[in-house]
């Protein structure tokens, strides 16, 4: 902060939360080592995007050791902090409650930050939905939270258009007269990361060796098949429109990290959203093509995708896989449903005659798929919070169906377990009240020694169960291809 303690004392007069910043020197670094200097302990994250599926957007923010870390189990609310103490609480609403955890405060903007600077990073899970709509319930609890929230104290953020990095230390002044000590405490955190980014880079994590297995999916094609036969049925007797069903691919991770894994994804299948969380006991490593919902300065925006092809080999085939997509009468018809639907979601929470459709069904293109994409926005009405934007939306209609919640009852009785992670959300909420989500698709859940990835499919009655099957495995071959990337490129690299 130009002017140092004098400025940070006027500015504390009138805000109780304010970004301390200081810009670092590294040249010789990138995203990736600056993260793994960084990080600390059980609770980290990496945020990255690559925008259109072609170039890297400006900023990428990272963080680790947070101030608190929220869990939700039903009613409960599990909070962590740094120094080792828990609390549990009994709410209503745990996900309201954490979302409107910096309500009240009075924040500094500087404007020669980037607009996420502090705040909450995390994930949702599908299986969250429970606490919000009546479900059946006719799976074992995985143990999985229903939600998990880092508050943030302290973020790098790296600026990849000037390559620069930019610390933030998110300081609590909870009265004037706490602001020397704020300060001091702002200088501290920032000179630790300042020495960690200077110093050597810590040992990266040795792939073992040894026999490796190969994925196996929780349905095999016979059972998923089937399972589409009786989605079919639902949708010739006038259930749904609609609706996914998925399966999870899971093998061990015999030795290989998960940081790895994302080191391998990023070059792989670069995405709008490419995230590394380190949420405790498990990690999420993702390349999501697709938003579940942003809000910001007023307005509400979710991009719905359905319609997939393969990539060609050529050019020439490229272009023809994405004229038979955009020809497609089924996959255009799903598309038009599911951007109906987005309308439906956001207009729950927008002015009335404010929801518009823009970049109708474009071919969106992506390492080993391309989709179609439509753009629907809406102005948000005066007093709608987060929570209440995230409950709109979620989960997202592209991973349940139309209509939303009998879709969700089908994929009860039709899956044969839990999604847990997959088909739910990851992302951020600012300080400011920026909520910028994506739908945790074509991501590895690693927890213990297990890898697990899942993918999904939209039935409708015209489906063919085996090109539906075909689908979930293309789907999910980029990140399982990351995971055979990472151990043939990171087998003999030294820890």
């Amino acid at each position: 902060m130009p002017g140092g303690l004098s400025a940070f004392r006027r500015v504390a007069a009138a805000h109780t939360l304010i970004p301390v910043a200081r810009e670092v020197f590294a040249d010789l670094e990138t995203p990736l080592t600056a993260f793994w200097k960084l990080r600390r302990g059980r609770w980290s994250f990496l945020l990255e995007s690559v925008e259109g599926g072609e170039r890297w957007a400006r900023y990428t923010s990272m963080g680790t050791e947070p101030r608190a870390v929220y869990s939700g189990y039903g009613k409960r609310l599990r909070i962590e902090r740094p120094d080792g103490s828990v609390e549990e609480r009994e709410l209503d609403d745990p996900l309201g409650w954490v979302a409107a955890r910096f309500a009240g405060e009075r924040l500094y903007q500087d404007p020669d930050l980037p607009r996420f600077s502090g705040g909450l990073v995390g994930a949702i899970a599908y299986d969250a939905v429970r606490g919000m709509e009546r479900l059946p319930d006719r799976h074992p609890d995985t143990g999985v939270p229903d939600f998990c929230w880092l508050e943030t104290g302290l973020v790098l953020v790296w600026d990849n258009l000037a390559h620069r990095a930019v610390l933030v230390w998110l300081a609590r002044v909870p009265t004037p007269d706490a602001a020397d000590a704020a300060w001091r405490e702002a200088q501290a955190a920032l000179d630790e990361a300042e020495a960690r980014l200077a110093g050597p880079l810590p040992p990266l994590p040795e792939v073992a060796p040894g026999p490796v297995e190969g994925p196996v999916p929780s349905s095999s094609d016979r059972e998923f098949c089937a399972a589409v036969e009786a989605a079919r049925d639902f949708i010739g007797a006038g259930d749904v429109i609609q609706v996914v069903l998925s399966r999870r691919f899971s093998q061990q991770a015999a030795g290989v990290h998960p940081f790895l894994v994302y080191r391998a994804l990023r070059p792989l299948n670069p995405s709008p959203y490419m995230f590394y969380l380190e949420l405790g006991e498990t990690t999420l490593v993702g390349a999501s093509p697709e938003v579940l919902v942003r809000a910001a300065d007023g307005e509400v925006e979710t991009r719905p995708i359905a319609g997939t092809r393969p990539r060609g080999e050529t050019a020439e085939a490229d272009a023809a896989h994405a004229r038979s997509l955009l020809d497609d009468p089924k996959e255009r018809a799903e598309h038009v449903m599911l951007v109906d639907l987005g309308r439906n979601d956001v207009g729950r929470v927008s002015e009335p005659g404010s929801v518009e459709v823009r970049d109708w069904m474009t071919v969106e293109r992506y390492s080993h798929v391309m989709h179609l994409a439509s753009h629907v926005r809406g102005r948000l009405r005066p007093g709608v919070g987060p929570a209440e934007v995230i409950r709109a939306t979620f989960p997202a209609g592209t991973l349940s169906g139309a209509p939303k919640v009998r879709a969700m009852e089908i994929i009860e009785e039709l899956e044969p377990c839990r999604r847990g992670f997959y088909g739910g959300a990851v992302g951020m909420l600012s300080v400011s009240g920026q909520l910028d989500l994506c739908i945790a698709i074509r991501t590895l859940v690693a927890r213990g020694d297990r890898f697990e990835v899942q993918a999904g499919a939209g039935i409708v009655y015209d489906s063919v169960p085996e090109t539906e099957a075909d689908e979930t495995r293309n789907k999910a071959r980029a990140v399982l291809k990351a995971i055979e990337r990472a151990r043939e490129l990171f087998g003999g690299e030294a820890s």
